[in-house]
């Protein structure tokens, strides 16, 4: 079974067109690297606007995807409102994987205590929030993403494999 993975970038700017999304290609072109086989993207640029942001995500669980990546929209200016869209369409909260990206991001830069990404599940989706630059977005992913495909095989998506000269993944030893 082919993963289905959604990438919703929110941005007012590059959703208007005034600069080109690098946040969102990131994200593909990390994954591309790390996960072996096929992957069938759905990629979505739209303006940082709560109900858009839910009913996009929304959308894209029903559309299917296994993993949904959003970047942007998770710092304290009043237009952020990514995670509480994520919180809204979701089943479940995984607190572990915005505590871990935060505790990662802090051997970068200082203000990583400023970022709110969350994660959690919906139906069969499990929906991770980046952040908005295409340089933390490495930083974040690289530690939480070993426990992704052990997740997906927890919530009955797809069966995801990774080159492991790339990144190891964990899943426990079957008995």
């Amino acid at each position: 079974m082919m993963a289905k993975i959604g990438v919703l970038t929110l941005s007012d700017r590059a959703s208007a067109g005034v600069y080109a999304d690098e946040s969102g290609v990131a994200i593909q072109n990390l994954l591309k690297e790390w996960i072996v086989g096929d992957l069938e993207f759905i990629y979505k640029v739209i303006p940082d606007e709560y109900e858009l942001i839910k009913s996009s995500l929304i959308e894209l669980c029903s559309q299917g995807c296994d993993i949904v990546f959003t970047t942007g929209g998770t710092g304290p200016a009043p237009r952020d409102v990514t995670p509480e869209a994520t919180k809204a369409v979701c089943d479940k909260i995984l607190p572990g994987f915005g505590e871990l990206m935060r505790s990662a991001s802090l051997k970068y830069v200082p203000t990583a205590i400023l970022s709110r990404q969350i994660a959690g599940i919906k139906d069969k989706t499990l929906i991770v929030n980046l952040p908005g630059q295409p340089k933390a977005i490495r930083e974040c992913l690289e530690p939480v993403f070993p426990a992704i495909p052990y997740c997906l095989d927890l919530i009955g998506a797809a069966y995801i494999e990774c080159d492991e000269s790339k990144i190891k993944v964990f899943r426990p030893k079957k008995r």
